[in-house]
């Protein structure tokens, strides 16, 4: 057994000796979770029943507003109650995963208590307060250490679980061509073999309305060129991930290596930044970005950010894309130059 999968058995044995008795548990997300944040509160749900015999409620902030998310959580059962909606005085035990307390991207009340944390984004200093915490700054997923887990405590891997996990690890790794590890790559090998491919398929292929499609529009009409630096503004957005999901599509472009986006979201303002640089530090470059605009954080290649609340009209989303594009071109020390239109005509 591998040094990582001997950590696993221990940290989980002494957490499912831990958590018997303790009443009720709440798992909570990164708010507009994605899939590996849905992933592995899921299997984390199923480890606290199969292990301790407990029942767990999963719940964040925000909205699941992705197609292919949406068809995720609805063909593979996920259940959820939105934070907003219950009183947090009725659960005991409190777990985050996927993110971590004051990290900015959940809504979970920062002056309550947080007992569990497992997360695979870098370590901060409030969850190193928490009872317990493992964090995995090397795992590409946090669904690849859920999936540690249950493999050292021998649950059973349903085809629903398996498929849930396996396309956490492939979506958030990109197909392991992003941010990955040996233990993600043993994930998603192993999981590939027990997933339900017609699943898949219907995840990989969701229905999109006809306006999703003008996205694509706005993000080339407003994309400007900085050398290798790509930014776009898509200004109102309906959901968060609209960003992330347009700043993966634009970095396929010839010539460019970082990709920065921005918009607006129920007066939130939501920030993506993507690169192809195997060695580039994105989270580090994010933070770097948005300085006392907000907060943000991520991986090697990829990384979000928010600033909350980002109010005002169109100008005031100029502005900060102006003041963000300065400071990421800093950080990357390139020179401050007027960016050129993506599309030519383009304003």
């Amino acid at each position: 057994m591998s040094i990582d999968l001997v950590r696993s058995r221990e940290f989980s044995s002494q957490l499912f000796d831990w958590v018997r008795g303790k009443g009720r548990i709440l798992i909570v997300t990164h708010d507009n979770p994605d899939p590996d944040a849905l992933a592995a509160a899921f299997a984390l749900r199923h480890l606290f029943e199969v292990k301790a015999g407990l029942d767990a409620t999963i719940t964040f902030g925000g909205v699941i507003g992705r197609a292919e998310n949406r068809v995720m959580v609805e063909q593979l059962e996920i259940k959820s109650v939105p934070l907003h909606s219950l009183d947090l005085d009725d659960f005991c035990v409190i777990c985050m995963v996927d993110t971590q307390p004051g990290a900015g991207n959940n809504s979970f009340p920062v002056d309550r208590e947080v007992h569990l944390v497992i997360d695979h984004h870098p370590l901060r200093a409030e969850t190193q307060r928490c009872r317990w915490f493992d964090v995995r700054e090397d795992y590409g997923a946090s669904a690849t250490i859920l999936y540690e887990y249950l493999l050292c405590n021998d649950v059973y891997f349903s085809t629903k679980l398996a498929t849930i996990l396996f396309y956490a690890v492939k979506s958030e790794t990109q197909d392991l061509g992003r941010d990955w590890g040996m233990a993600d790559r043993a994930a998603y090998l192993n999981l590939l073999q027990l997933s339900n491919n017609r699943i898949l398929f219907n995840i990989t292929h969701a229905k999109v309305p006809a306006d999703y499609f003008s996205l694509f529009g706005r993000a080339l009409e407003n994309a400007r060129l900085y050398d290798n630096v790509l930014v776009f503004n898509l200004y109102e957005i309906p959901t968060p991930e609209c960003v992330a999901e347009m700043a993966d599509w634009l970095l396929r472009m010839q010539g460019v290596d970082y990709v920065l986006g921005i918009g607006r979201c129920g007066g939130r303002g939501v920030l993506s930044l993507r690169t192809s640089a195997q060695d580039a530090m994105c989270g580090s470059l994010m933070r770097s970005a948005l300085g006392d605009l907000g907060t943000g954080g991520g991986h090697g290649m990829t990384a979000g950010g928010q600033i909350d609340p980002l109010i005002g009209d169109r100008v005031a989303l100029q502005r900060v894309e102006q003041t963000v594009t300065q400071r990421l071109l800093q950080a990357l020390d390139r020179p401050l130059v007027e960016g050129r239109s993506l599309v030519a005509g383009a304003a």
